[in-house]
């Protein structure tokens, strides 16, 4: 079966009982045991509900895995990952990290004596380095967030099976549709379905997928202990954003590659980040991996009062925190995303002042072009920087 019909076909589309071309939203908390010293599958909403079982079918159908689980948040999906290494274990991670995921770790792990090291994503042999005797596991995020720097995931797949770690990336930005790490070897796939998967700017959700058995059980368990599991009209929404997502981010990526390709030319953008770039350094290793640049794109102004004046000056993107709705979002991580990551340390990371980050909607190119350059007429040159193409 082809990803176009995947979508629509992958996991239940027709209700077995009423014949409706929708899933039902089972908004029940309970469900009626008929007989109830037999075992049924669906007893209390938390435990599992129709709704959200179309839904997690669905989600590891696109990404070539076995299981899947639906939850609350991105973020409550990362921490049902995370937290269930153990007191003495280490784990590695990219340092250009989301800022959700950056404060889960400094700040959760300590108080469960889990260890952890920051390493520089785009070079594989920090990764090696980084490696000790009670290292567990290694987490990625590629395109990473904001910076959209490229980790090489088979080469951290071999790393990692040569000591037998656990591998575990945010495949947020790339979505099923352009990037599949469990055919690369990646044991766990998480999502912020918030962003492109639902993609209405409508919904708060976290997927995470994988073909481990053991680590399936583990996560049905954390997720029913911790309560995290996503509600049945969330799930709902969800499976209706997904059959569009294909034809969605086809054209949010062309927009996005246009508009990156473009103002990489302004005179008043010292740089732009974008995987499709012909310059971006990790372009080659992105597009091994990879079937698009994406529809994120992160530009830098110079400096904070730059931004101010070209947030006042946009009409068609909104500005707002998350990405991946089909309206245009400009986002400013360093108060934004990255606002919990020290000043110091997000200055260190690249995530300056300067920065804005767009997630390209599905507007006409030309249109969100345009409004781009008329608020960008408002900004001032930043002679400090020099400009460059990233």
């Amino acid at each position: 079966m082809q990803l176009d019909t995947k979508l629509i076909h992958g996991g239940p589309l027709i209700d077995p009982h009423t014949g409706s071309s929708s899933v039902p939203i089972y908004q029940a908390s309970t469900f009626h045991q008929a007989q109830f010293t037999e075992s049924q599958e669906f007893t209390y909403t938390r435990f599992g509900n129709p709704t959200r079982k179309a839904l997690e079918e669905t989600i590891a159908c696109l990404e070539y895995a076995k299981y899947g689980y639906a939850f609350s948040s991105g973020m409550a999906a990362i921490s049902a990952v995370l937290l269930n290494f153990s007191q003495g274990d280490h784990l590695i991670l990219c340092k250009d990290i989301y800022g959700g995921a950056y404060q889960l770790v400094t700040e959760m792990f300590p108080r469960y004596g889990i260890e952890y090291t920051f390493v520089d994503e785009t070079d594989l042999d920090s990764w090696k380095k980084a490696i000790k005797k009670n290292t567990k596991g290694i987490y990625i995020e590629t395109p990473s967030n904001p910076l959209l720097t490229i980790t090489d995931i088979r080469g951290v797949v071999k790393l990692a099976k040569q000591h037998n770690l656990l591998t575990i990336i945010d495949n947020t930005f790339m979505t099923p549709i352009f990037q599949n790490p469990i055919k690369l070897g990646v044991d766990i796939v998480i999502h912020s379905a918030t962003k492109f998967i639902n993609g209405h700017s409508d919904v708060t959700a976290g997927m995470v997928v994988t073909n481990d058995q053991e680590i399936a059980d583990t996560l049905y368990k954390t997720q029913k202990m911790l309560g995290s599991m996503l509600s049945p009209y969330d799930c709902w929404l969800t499976l209706r954003g997904i059959k569009t997502m294909k034809v969605r981010m086809e054209k949010e990526v062309e927009n996005a590659a246009y508009i990156a390709k473009e103002l990489q030319k302004h005179s008043k953008v010292n740089a732009v980040y974008y995987p499709g770039l012909e310059h971006h350094k990790g372009r080659k290793i992105h597009y091994s991996q990879a079937s698009s640049g994406g529809a994120v794109l992160t530009f830098d102004l110079g400096n904070y009062e730059n931004v101010k004046d070209f947030f006042a000056h946009v009409t068609l993107p909104i500005v707002a925190v998350s990405l991946g709705g089909v309206e245009s979002i400009l986002s400013y991580p360093f108060t934004m995303s990255h606002a919990v990551i020290p000043e110091k340390g997000r200055i260190e990371l690249g995530v300056t002042d300067g920065l804005v980050r767009l997630s390209c909607g599905i507007e006409d190119k030309d249109d969100l072009l345009n409004d781009l350059h008329k608020a960008l007429d408002h900004v001032k040159a930043a002679s400090a920087l020099r400009k460059k193409v990233l």
